[in-house]
């Protein structure tokens, strides 16, 4: 069979236009408008309070092509338009307000550059940064718009406050690794961090990403067709990732520390929204910071990218302990997104209907699967009482109930839902073949998919027609059906990944590019540990290459001292400590960039050799056949194709 990429360029020469919104869709949305709380107006109080500036020039990557067009924002204006869920309209118009803010005398914020904001906080001597936001470009430009207006302040210190990298990638658009090495710069992050940052998306690294194009919508156009939000923030900005180590890493619970002259009161939150995360508090400025721990929406225990199931549970305690534990002594609180809320009674108020609803979701999830009920039933199911779905941050703007409702299930309970008949399903494929056969032949599933369609039933319409798309990916008609009820789909999401991963479903159906539009990530390689490259590599490997072949071979990167022995067997990659007295065949010693370029294949060993760069002690042979052993993964597969 062809690849189903090249079969949609193939069959999409011609592709067709968005289909307009439906009766139905039209429908949704008005009852939508009807229902959600438009006459709640707080948050766009909160939005706007403290502005100082707005950008005065849109973010430009190395290449100069433009990676965060604030003029796009223009296009989320005035009311919602027929293609947008009125509540995913409200989010969009309040994320999208970029600038830089004021939050209390001494602490600012600076929001709308890409995903998440950076929080600056005045020091003794200069400023304390925290969460520099995702890429090396915009946060270079976000910290030259507060520096025109509050002071050409040196950064005396960082703070990450956890391990996803919408919340470190830009460190060195703001400081000079040297400095840190130096002493001139601290950077402070929760225990955990590194191994969590470094290696939470190595071994499905590919996996992920192609699934985050779709999530973010990093290929769809802005405006009410396309992306008009990420949920907790405009847009991923695309640019360069990067990473420094920290110098001092916040190990135990409730451990106060002063940076610059400011006190700080930590907080460790491990196994909720990251792996590695950490609220803080500011008692100086009666300010609390909760990280990604509460936000202006509700968000993921699952993300739709792909990651390990968060624990909604433990993730509802660790709010019920910051509430306790600050809540009675603050007076503004601040996140890693969205805005900052004023007021002692006001922060409570949403401290505790934001911990309850994720309470809500994992006891009831879990009341239903001790009932008998499945992942997919219990997601039918569930709905926040009122007096918690009709807080605006309490709406699936970036994280739906369902799907978090199917994670809590998954958690506890795994994939397989207990009915025999699901225990090994036939592959998207194969099932897709028999059940078209099943009803009758593509023109019976057409016809059946028209009549859902018809009356709005665009799930099952979309179900039966990704069965006809698997058995037939040629099947031009079958595919444009199935791209505009996926955009019926879209125009009624009030979950913003929902709506972009629809329309890039549809955009892949229609033939046009699904894949790009990412950053940079060279620089996080060079910080990533040896093993988990090497537990990449292992991924990595080809079984068929990897036919016969008996490796022992020892790595050693020079300029970090890391050493590990790596064995290949049975085509299976197995790497250990190198402990005194072992042996290997062949070694391998250079500087961790050689190292990086020579499996990556732009680097040849021979041109290293003769550089100074790489030296090979013993047999040369093995190591050239271990290079020769893996396989990069697909750039593109395909997601709504086969």
């Amino acid at each position: 069979m062809m690849r189903a990429w090249i079969v949609a360029m193939l069959a999409a020469a011609h592709p067709a236009a968005a289909e307009a919104p439906s009766a139905a869709t039209k429908a949704a949305n008005g009852a939508a408008a009807a229902a959600l709380p438009f006459g709640d107006t707080e948050d766009f109080d909160f939005a706007r309070r403290g502005l100082v500036a707005r950008p005065d020039a849109d973010v430009t990557g190395p290449d100069g092509r433009v990676i965060r067009s604030f003029a796009d924002d223009a296009k989320i204006a005035g009311p919602a338009p027929d293609t947008v869920n009125p509540g995913l309209w409200r989010n969009a118009q309040l994320v999208s307000g970029a600038g830089l803010f004021a939050v209390v005398p001494g602490i600012w914020q600076v929001r709308g550059y890409d995903l998440s904001n950076m929080t600056l906080i005045r020091g003794k001597t200069g400023l304390v940064v925290v969460d520099p936001l995702t890429t090396v470009e915009t946060a270079r430009a976000a910290m030259a718009l507060a520096r025109r207006h509050i002071g050409d302040l040196p950064v005396a210190a960082v703070i990450y406050t956890h391990s996803h990298i919408d919340h470190f990638g830009g460190v060195r658009g703001i400081v000079e690794e040297a400095d840190v090495k130096a002493g001139k710069v601290r950077i402070y992050a929760p225990d955990g961090f590194m191994a969590h940052a470094t290696s939470e998306n190595v071994i499905a690294g590919p996996a992920m990403s192609r699934r985050a194009v779709f999530m973010f919508g990093n290929m769809l156009e802005r405006g009410p067709e396309g992306i008009v939000s990420a949920g907790i923030g405009p847009v991923v900005a695309g640019g360069t990732y990067s990473l420094i180590a920290p110098t001092d890493v916040i190990r135990a619970g409730g451990e106060a520390i002063q940076i610059d002259g400011i006190a700080f009161e930590f907080q460790l939150t491990p196994g909720t929204e990251a792996p590695a995360e950490m609220n803080f508090y500011l008692p100086d400025f009666r300010a609390l910071c909760l990280a990604e721990n509460a936000n202006g929406a509700m968000h993921n225990v699952l993300t739709p990218r792909g990651a390990l199931v968060r624990d909604a549970k433990v993730w509802a305690d660790y709010l019920t302990e910051a509430l306790a534990r600050f809540g009675g002594r603050s007076d503004v609180v601040f996140t890693s997104h969205f805005w900052p809320r004023w007021g002692g009674e006001t922060l409570r108020r949403y401290m505790a209907l934001h911990r309850d609803a994720y309470k809500y979701l994992h006891d009831q999830s879990v009341r239903m699967m001790n009932a008998g009920l499945n992942g997919n039933a219990i997601a039918e199911a569930i709905a926040l009482p009122p007096e918690l779905a009709g807080a605006w941050f309490n709406r699936p703007n970036y994280g739906s109930l369902k799907f978090n409702a199917r994670a809590v299930y998954q958690r506890y309970m795994g994939h397989y839902d207990g009915n025999p008949a699901h225990l090994d399903p036939l592959p998207d494929v194969e099932r897709g073949k028999r059940l078209v056969a099943a009803m009758g032949g593509a023109r019976k599933v057409l016809a059946e998919a028209a009549k859902a369609r018809k009356v709005g039933d665009e799930r099952w319409a979309a179900e039966l027609l990704s069965h006809l798309v698997m058995a037939e990916p040629e099947n031009g008609r079958a595919r444009e059906m199935l791209a505009a009820s996926f955009e019926q789909m879209a125009w009624a999401a009030e979950t913003a990944p929902w709506r972009n991963i629809y329309l890039s479903g549809a955009r892949e159906l229609r033939g046009h590019p699904t894949s790009g539009g990412g950053a940079n990530t060279a620089e996080i390689a060079m910080s990533t540990p040896l093993a988990d490259l090497l537990d990449l590599m292992a991924v990595r490997l080809s079984p068929e290459k990897a036919a016969g072949a008996d490796l022992s071979i020892g790595i050693a990167l020079s300029d970090s001292g890391e050493r590990r022995l790596v064995s290949v067997r049975n085509r299976v990659l197995v790497h250990q400590a190198w402990t005194e007295g072992a042996a290997p065949a062949v070694t391998l010693t250079s500087p961790r960039r050689v190292f990086l370029g020579l499996v990556g294949g732009q680097v040849k060993a021979a041109d290293a050799v003769e550089k100074g760069l790489l030296r090979i002690d013993g047999d040369a042979a093995q190591l050239q056949r271990f290079t020769g052993l893996f396989e990069p993964p697909p750039p593109g597969f395909g997601l709504a194709l086969p």
